[in-house]
């Protein structure tokens, strides 16, 4: 189990870069094995998630390398093999695969989807997909088993709910499909936008990302003729920039797109949070005088559920009460216990987050039980006075591109103990 641990109360400054979209190159990967051909992705960030994958993709005989955030796959040789249970289970995206595979061989076999534990997210629409598009699923042995003996054909999918993930599965297994498939009541998450872009540069026909309705006219074969680049990470830019706002004394967030994260901006300028929002970039400025705000996730074009959060350490600075109403995930709580124990006067009453002005902050020994609830974590522990202890701190390193790095270009005082090399 991995440690971090953050000696905080120091002002921070300087720049940092954000990297490749964490949400983007999860599902982007698993759609690299609908090529005929190799395939590029640079902006690659340099996360567990990657490396996880990267297993999985040999476990089907695709080779794969990756270095200086350039990731390398080759499918050509690819062979249909069940994916055991248990990585499954370490990682969610990985039921990308089911949609993937489905699209290319008809056929998957795929152990349930695991990851962080932030209550229910149950994957009825994508099987709901999955059908529409002609496959069979059935369970056995603690996996699901989708086929598509007849084919698989396009049809018309409306989403009980806007669902990312769904979204997501049902374009891989249309992309190659016979006919035209309409996904209606689509997420439109800017990952999404990536992915398309990503399979139309292979030669897809997928036109209305972006908007509540999909339309794919499937095609016989992809082919990789170029590098793809994957998007900036609007979680991880949303996260230093509250922590910019936390601790900073002025830092410079490059390599963001900021009307991505329009909703978060909008949200630190109405606590008083001074922006300096450029082309590419977003200068922070030390702040002082925070109003508290409520906030409401849904979602994209809405506020991120996973920035509500990174969000929570800035919001104990204000000088009024704040409420978080997490309507996609209302069970995303297990980081407030962890903030009590620092000295965070928040707590979870009837449904909200309820966040009160806190004087300050101590280090103390907490748990990282998830991505971003590390990342609050991270953010109190810079703000706390004395040294924080986070353990089951490769959570963190799940989700954020080189953060012990960043972070001490910072000058933050943070160390990392644990197996990974990154």
């Amino acid at each position: 189990m991995a440690k971090m641990v953050i000696n905080g109360g120091k002002r921070l400054s300087g720049s940092v870069t954000i990297g490749g979209a964490k949400n983007s190159t999860v599902a982007i990967i698993p759609a690299a094995i609908l090529s005929d051909t190799p395939v590029v992705l640079d902006s690659v960030p340099q996360i567990k998630d990657v490396y996880n994958l990267m297993d999985m993709l040999a476990d089907m005989n695709v080779k794969s390398s990756f270095h200086d955030h350039v990731l390398k796959i080759d499918p050509t040789d690819i062979k249909l093999v069940p994916l055991p249970h248990g990585k499954v289970t370490s990682l969610r995206a990985s039921y990308y695969f089911m949609g993937s595979l489905l699209g290319r061989f008809g056929k998957a076999v795929v152990g349930f989807p695991g990851g962080d534990d932030i209550g229910p997210r149950p994957i009825d629409q994508h099987i709901k997909g999955f059908k529409a598009l002609g496959a069979q699923v059935k369970e056995h042995d603690n996996s699901i088993v989708i086929e598509a003996p007849h084919g698989l054909h396009g049809n018309r999918v409306f989403l009980d709910m806007v669902s990312v993930g769904a979204t997501i599965n049902i374009i891989l297994a249309a992309v190659r499909a016979q006919g035209t498939t309409i996904i209606e009541n689509a997420a439109k998450e800017p990952e999404i936008i990536d992915l398309a872009t990503f399979l139309n540069n292979m030669g897809a026909k997928i036109r209305g990302v972006g908007t509540q309705t999909i339309r794919i006219v499937g095609v016989p074969h992809l082919v990789s003729t170029n590098s793809h680049m994957i998007i900036p990470d609007r979680i991880e830019a949303g996260t230093y920039l509250s922590l910019a706002a936390s601790v900073g004394d002025g830092i410079l967030v490059k390599n963001i797109i900021a009307e991505h994260l329009d909703a978060f901006l909008a949200k630190i300028q109405e606590m008083g949070v001074n922006l300096d929002v450029r082309e590419d970039s977003i200068f922070v400025y030390p702040n002082s005088q925070l109003s508290g705000v409520k906030v409401k996730t849904s979602p994209y074009p809405g506020f991120a559920t996973d920035l509500q959060q990174p969000l929570t350490p800035l919001m104990l600075l204000a000088d009024s009460r704040s409420i978080i109403v997490d309507a996609i995930y209302p069970k995303r709580t297990r980081h407030i216990p962890e903030l009590i124990k620092m000295g965070a006067a928040i707590k979870v009453l009837d449904g909200q987050i309820v966040v009160d002005p806190t004087k300050q902050l101590t280090g103390t020994e907490v748990t990282a039980e998830e991505i971003r609830g590390g990342a609050s974590l991270l953010i109190a522990a810079l703000m706390a006075k004395g040294t924080t202890v986070i353990n089951q701190a490769e959570n963190i390193m799940r989700g954020y591109d080189c953060i012990i790095d960043k972070l001490h270009a910072l000058q933050a005082d943070v160390s990392y103990f644990g197996k990974e090399s990154f």
